[in-house]
């Protein structure tokens, strides 16, 4: 099975899901990221799965973006890069040639 965490208004989450066909979709504005994926995600990825090009990331205080990243995420689930996809308990995070080559 995979798992897809975007938003629904995401391009890239959208390109990711025509190309992956059936995939069980989670929008993270909504549902938000289990925590246990939260912290195998980010033990895999660091750094990488928090998206400091973001609007919600401009908008945050110093004083909020001196948090660990994983507390911000748990906290702001749309400052995750996206597409997070999770095949089998294998993650992917982005949708580059790379990951679209692996799951393709």
């Amino acid at each position: 099975m995979t798992k897809l965490y975007g938003l629904k208004n995401c391009d890239t989450c959208r390109k990711a899901m025509k190309s992956l066909g059936e995939v069980v979709f989670v929008d993270v504005r909504q549902e938000g990221v289990p925590d246990l994926v939260l912290e195998k995600a980010f033990e895999q990825f660091k750094d990488a799965l928090l998206n400091r090009k973001s609007t919600k990331w401009r908008n945050l205080s110093e004083e909020d973006r001196a948090q660990a990243p994983l507390v911000l995420l748990k906290a702001h689930p749309t400052l995750m890069k996206r597409p997070l996809i999770d095949r089998d308990g294998v993650y992917y995070l982005g949708w580059s040639k790379d990951v679209q080559a692996a799951l393709l």
